[in-house]
């Protein structure tokens, strides 16, 4: 286990992780022919929407040797459309790569997926790829990763020249120029003298690449301080030490597309990055008791432990994705779903390399495999031995953001699209459907329109299926601004036992810390003993929630919200449950309406790259969308507008931009937060 290295590649849109995913299949002997992404023949982008738009839509795993090491390696997408496959990907990782444009440095999405990153506390490799690009600039891409990430880069290398005179790259641990032969794809490298102009400059990154690793070894340190000779396994352990504390960010330099550099970045892997090994316990939890923590250790003589992080449905039913914690599982077992309580039979153990697979015997801790026979297991739900039941810590994923009407085009396929739908709900967590009570009709919602325009092509190409959709329309929220307490009473007399439920509830605001509404909604019962029996307290926090399904205003769900039970009464024969969340859904309605309702929008994020000429009619266009520009910076003959515009004003805007620069312009854009929507405008969406 202390051979194998779990890792993911993350990085934005169009930073060339699928190409480097490609050289690292190549060089590793996985396969014999070069993929490319341009031409449509990249190993990982298999699905035929990649290979027709050139891009990830969703995250590939495989497995490749390198230098008696084993790496399992998924390659995850960049949109931030498919944020989910990045999230969930990275929650069963164990270290990522994350690739930067040496043209670009830190773009909008590379921070998203940076930021998922160290929310699961893993620690990174930095790639800055695509050095012979026109623009490139690897001082810029080394600044923007400290300044706009706050990480702490350390240069192990620095690369000889840049755009068109990029040819090789300076080793800082070992003093050594290499460059890798063209002809041979970068298979074969020579190593040289570093050249005589690189002289100084490595100099002098070698003595700050010391001095940085030095605060993690004390030999280091020692030897550092009073100038002795520094050998280069001695800075590696120390390098090593810092990155597996997420406190360096080792920094890597070359060019995929030009086979420059990657054979280096994979002996960064197994040299810094973690072993399953190394990795801290996991602190699960008793499915009855969430106080009861049980620790789940890296031991595969343990009880069986993993989390299914991916499902995929395909002809022969639901291939689930799944990362072995602790234990070992064979193929033929029964299990236990303890998210879920339900027993489940793993049927047979695959290991994947993209969509082909290597059918197995069993799998160990630290294993990430994928298994066939979990009927009714749902992404983020944990698999343990029947004896040993634990839960870990589920994924959670994004609120979606758009939403649109789907209907199938004859009353046949009525049957068929619903099963579709329900299986593409497994399928992808930010994927929503539901029935308008209201039209009757059934909304899909999702994270933007490029993943529902996706979401489409799979019913149609896929399920075979004829559906009609409707024009996209974002998906509001609602929300409350004071604090308000009413009370519902349910009676219903009837012959024999009537229905008696009274509860009286105060709601107010919830926000962040940053004075945006938060997306949660608690409940918390604070009342008198005798007033409301405790085993009624479930279905008034059930009847709550319920109400907050639907608002007030227009009907979209509610964020942000404390319901709290203050006070009630009970009928010793004629309450009931029912009673009760009848009454809890009348007051929360009730105290809504008091509490003064407004109506949220998403507002995204969004930077957008346009050459210098085309500043002023951008800015214009995006002031009249509402937006606000956050940050401006000029690079090179480019400039880069970052702001925050409201989804419901950027419907179209891919079209608007070619208009106003000639096709030259290009836009990123992710959800950042809900706002309040201005009257005038909330009059016209409520009426």
């Amino acid at each position: 286990m202390e051979r194998l290295r779990n890792i993911g590649i993350i990085a934005h849109i169009d930073a060339g992780k699928t190409t480097i995913t490609e050289r690292i299949l190549y060089y590793t002997g996985k396969t014999y022919k070069m993929g490319e992404v341009h031409d449509g023949t990249a190993v990982m982008d298999y699905m035929e929407e990649e290979q027709k738009r050139g891009i990830t839509i969703t995250s590939a795993a495989t497995k490749c040797p390198w230098n008696d090491f084993e790496i399992n390696l998924i390659d995850t997408p960049g949109h931030i459309d498919f944020t989910a496959e990045v999230e969930r990907s990275l929650r069963v990782l164990d270290g990522a790569v994350a690739v930067f444009d040496g043209s670009e440095g830190v773009q909008a999405q590379s921070e998203t997926v940076w930021r998922q990153g160290q929310k699961y506390g893993l620690p990174c490799l930095c790639f800055v790829n695509k050095m012979d690009k026109t623009g490139a600039d690897f001082e810029m891409s080394v600044n923007s990763i400290r300044d706009k990430l706050l990480a702490n880069p350390i240069l192990l290398q620095i690369p000889i020249g840049a755009e068109d005179s990029f040819s090789g790259i300076v080793d800082l641990m070992k003093m050594r120029a290499v460059f890798y032969k063209v002809e041979q794809m970068g298979a074969t490298f020579e190593e040289r003298e570093i050249p005589a102009e690189l002289q100084k400059t490595a100099q002098e990154h070698r003595k700050r690449m010391i001095e940085l690793a030095a605060e993690y070894d004390e030999e280091l340190l020692d030897r550092f301080v009073h100038d002795k000779p520094v050998a280069a396994e001695m800075v590696e352990r120390a390098v090593r030490s810092g990155t597996l504390q997420d406190k360096l960010h080792p920094v890597f330099v070359g060019s995929a597309l030009k086979y420059i550099g990657v054979q280096r970045l994979l002996d960064g892997v197994v040299e810094y990055l973690p072993s399953p090994l190394e990795k801290p316990a996991l602190v699960g939890h008793a499915p009855s008791d969430k106080s009861k923590k049980i620790p789940v250790k890296c031991d595969r003589n343990g009880s069986l432990v993993a989390v299914v992080f991916k499902i995929t449905s395909d002809s022969h039913g639901d291939l689930s994705f799944l990362r072995i914690y602790q234990g070992t599982m064979k193929s033929g077992t029964r299990v236990l779903n303890a998210s879920q309580n339900k027993r489940e039979n793993i049927t047979r153990i695959f290991e994947m390399h993209a969509n082909a697979r290597k059918l197995v015997d069993l799998a160990s801790a630290g294993d990430i495999v994928a298994v066939v026979g979990l009927k009714q297991t749902l992404t983020g739900d944990t698999i343990c031995s029947p004896k040993h039941p634990v839960c870990l810590p589920s994924i959670t994923f994004p609120q979606t953001v758009i939403s649109m009407s789907i209907e199938p085009k004859t009353a046949a396929e009525k049957a068929k699209l619903a099963d579709a739908l329900a299986s593409l709900r497994r399928e992808d967590p930010t994927f929503g459907c539901k029935t308008d009570s209201e039209t009757g009709q059934t909304v899909i919602s999702g994270m933007g329109e490029l993943h529902l325009e996706i979401l489409q092509h799979k019913l149609v190409k896929e399920r075979g299926l004829d559906v009609r959709v409707g024009k996209p329309r974002v998906a509001y929220k609602e929300a409350i601004t004071q604090m308000a307490e009413a009370e519902g009473k349910f009676v219903r007399q009837t012959g024999g036992h009537g229905q008696y439920g009274h509860v009286v509830v105060k709601v107010e605001p919830l926000l962040t810390e940053d004075d945006h509404w938060s997306r949660e909604i608690e409940f918390e019962a604070r009342i008198a003993s005798g007033t409301v029996p405790k085993e009624y307290v479930p279905a008034v926090e059930r009847g709550g929630r319920e109400a907050l399904g639907s608002g007030v205003l227009a009907g979209y769900p509610v964020v942000g919200m404390r319901v709290t039970l203050l006070d009630g009464s009970f009928h010793s024969v004629d309450s009931s449950e029912l009673a009760f969340e009848q009454a809890a859904a009348i007051a929360v309605e009730k105290a809504m309406k008091a509490a003064g309702p407004v109506l949220l929008e998403p507002v995204m994020r969004l930077e957008v790259v346009i050459p210098e000429a085309n500043f002023g009619a951008i800015q214009g266009n995006l002031l009249g969308k509402r937006g606000v520009i956050t940050d401006c910076r000029a690079h090179g003959n480019v400039r880069v507008i970052d702001a925050k515009v409201p989804l419901a004003e950027m419907f179209g805007y891919s079209s608007e931009i070619r208009g106003l620069t000639a096709g030259r312009g290009t836009f990123t854009m992710e959800p950042l937060t809900y706002e309040k929507v201005p009257d005038q405008m909330a009059k016209q969406i409520i009426l």
